[in-house]
């Protein structure tokens, strides 16, 4: 009877002390559970309050934004903008004036003559883009390309580069301006046409009511250029 008592009593040990080990992992795994869970939210509240912050600091730089453009839109009228955009160049634009056409020689060239003298150069066209605007052209082209301030042409092999693009004869030049004035100016006697006609270069001068010229396609950003100080401006330092 003692043996199954002390048996019994040990048995209950073992079951009290599994059930203790049980509760203490049980506790120890809620703890966890709860403590991550915590973190959870304590995550998203700090998200929620970020966004919260993030969208307040939109709505103002948007408010800012729109501060700005209105008073950019006083300081610069319409009439304004559109007078810098063709001073510059960017913009399309059309008017009476005259569309030139400048071809390879198709002479039958002497022996021992030099080639190069029956082709259309870059300095072929300069000569013509020169007269053009001394003759008081407004907007001219070459091959599409709006030549600007900070345009370029220059040799490229059989072709001539104009604002780093390459272009191939037939070149067809169009400028605005009077076309009576451009046209004298290219045909005066000694000029670029009868230069151009002794070596058998094809030039073809038509003029037109409406030319359309486009804007140039690549602005190019000032890096270096700084612009000078106004009277006033250099008072105040």
């Amino acid at each position: 009877m003692i043996q199954r008592f002390r048996m019994d009593f040990k048995a209950n040990i073992i079951i009290a002390l599994v059930f203790m080990v049980l509760g203490f992992m049980l506790t120890v795994q809620f703890k966890t559970t709860e403590r991550q869970r915590n973190i959870r939210i304590e995550r998203v509240e700090d998200l929620s309050e970020r966004i919260r912050t993030i969208e307040a600091e939109k709505t103002q730089l948007q408010k800012e934004l729109a501060d700005l453009r209105k008073n950019y839109g006083n300081l610069i009228s319409d009439a304004e903008v559109e007078r810098l955009n063709l001073l510059a160049g960017t913009s399309e634009v059309y008017g009476p004036g005259l569309e030139i056409v400048l071809d390879d020689s198709t002479s039958n060239k002497k022996m021992g003559e030099n080639p190069n003298l029956y082709i259309v150069h870059d300095e072929d066209l300069l000569r013509i883009l020169n007269e053009l605007r001394a003759a008081g052209a407004e907007a001219i082209s070459v091959n599409d390309q709006r030549i600007g301030a900070m345009s370029e042409l220059r040799c490229a092999g059989p072709t001539v580069s104009i604002n780093n693009v390459r272009s191939a004869p037939p070149y067809v030049i169009k400028a605005i301006g009077d076309p009576k004035t451009m046209a004298s100016a290219l045909r005066l006697r000694g000029g670029v046409v009868d230069t151009f006609a002794f070596w058998g270069i094809n030039v073809k001068i038509h003029d037109t009511d409406k030319v359309v010229v486009p804007g140039q396609k690549i602005t190019r950003a000032y890096e270096y250029a700084k612009q000078s100080p106004t009277p006033k401006e250099e008072n105040k330092k």
